[in-house]
């Protein structure tokens, strides 16, 4: 059972500077610098959006046994994952009832019982306190009235889609199911049963020097790709690209020029795609934070998690079809895909950074969205303004 918890309230924001967002295309601005520089904001962040949404924190292989546990953690607040005996993924604060002791510092098994490395409290897979070594005294292990029930691990309400583990830590964000069912209906004709993720070598992580939010409105719009990315663009050029925007929910960009011969050997497709799918490939920002892309014949997952107002961390993980992709016979695929990917997002880097680093100066106010190609980061910006206020 999900507690509610919720960060610490923070001080109010200029209503009038989120509120010029909060505007029509065209006519709004982009957030203010303030936004990406200022701890009291960060804070105000922690306290408004990343406790009352559903936030998406780690991947379902990463625990792909029972009793597989991973620290994780949300904007400061550490928490674990766990998998269960009955082969579901639970969230729990990282933290013994007992004493506050951390539970689970590092990734690995915790074979029947999850053990308080301090006092030795042992918990079952679903958080139920089961041993109380020496509650009572030396060798004795119950103690008259002391009610276990009423001392389980807390656990944070969670869902799992496309082998992405979201949570949300108020519990009051609505049913996970009226949150994923736009990009679900959209992507409705991949069948999620078949993604397999590719193992150790499709995985990618990149520590950032800006603000989370540049990360998430840079991948949200094509309009920086022939300067950003020429490599990429030489076969999918800005032309053969179309914007996305679900008010509220996602934004992002799609190609209708994706040539999966490019990466070696064919892989495995999702099957009865539509014909349009052939070309086709998506690339969505889920809010607040994973970036998503499918294609016919991978799937990807960036989960982008904030550290203070100026540092983030992106995970990524690439997915494919059917077992046969995880084998050795896939490898030198695998690794021509992930490279391709990496390079693209080394790419960002530079300009996600530089953009914080020009946050720095008095001299810019938050900057204009273009009134054609930028619908998407203006999607975004405006999602978040609103859940700001």
């Amino acid at each position: 059972m999900s507690e509610i918890v919720s960060f610490p309230s923070a001080r109010e924001f200029d209503p009038a500077a989120l509120a010029s967002v909060d505007q029509a295309y065209g006519e709004s601005r982009p957030l203010p610098s303030e936004a990406y520089v200022s701890p009291n904001y960060f804070d105000a962040e922690r306290a408004r959006m990343w406790s009352h949404n559903w936030i998406c924190l780690t991947a379902g292989s990463y625990v792909p046994n029972a009793g597989d546990t991973i620290p994780l953690d949300l904007a400061g607040v550490p928490l674990f994952a766990m998998r269960g005996r009955d082969g579901e993924i639970r969230v729990f604060h990282n933290a013994c009832p007992h004493r506050g002791m951390k539970l689970v510092s590092e990734r690995g098994n915790a074979g029947a019982l999850l053990t308080c490395p301090y006092h030795n409290w042992a918990f079952g897979l679903g958080g139920e306190l089961r041993q109380t070594p020496h509650i009572a005294g030396t060798g004795k292990h119950e103690c008259e009235g002391f009610d276990k029930l009423k001392f389980r691990i807390k656990e944070v309400a969670s869902a799992v889609w496309f082998d992405q583990v979201f949570v949300n830590l108020s519990g009051d964000a609505g049913s996970f199911e009226d949150f994923i069912r736009p990009v679900a209906q959209r992507w409705s004709m991949f069948d999620a049963s078949l993604i397999r993720h590719g193992g150790s070598d499709s995985i990618l992580t990149f520590d950032l020097d800006c603000n989370w939010k540049l990360a998430i409105e840079n991948f949200c719009e094509a309009y920086h790709l022939p300067m950003v990315h020429p490599a990429l663009n030489t076969y999918s050029k800005l032309e053969d690209h179309y914007n996305i925007e679900e008010e509220g929910h996602f934004s992002g960009q799609g190609t209708l020029v994706y040539d999966p011969a490019r990466d070696g050997a064919p892989l495995p497709k999702f099957p009865n795609l539509p014909p349009e799918w052939d070309k086709r490939a998506e690339y969505l920002a889920l809010y607040p934070n994973v970036m998503l892309g499918i294609h016919a014949d991978h799937f990807y997952a960036v989960r982008v998690l904030p550290d203070g107002p100026d540092r983030a961390h992106e995970t990524f993980d690439i997915y494919y079809v059917g077992d046969e992709t995880t084998g050795a016979s896939f490898g030198n695929v695998r690794a021509n895909v992930r490279e391709t990917w990496r390079e693209v997002f080394l790419e960002d880097v530079g300009v996600v950074e530089g953009m914080q680093a020009g946050r720095a100066s008095p001299g810019f106010d938050g900057g204009v969205f273009t009134p054609v190609l930028e619908g998407p980061s203006h999607c975004f910006h405006r999602w978040n303004a609103r859940a700001m206020m």
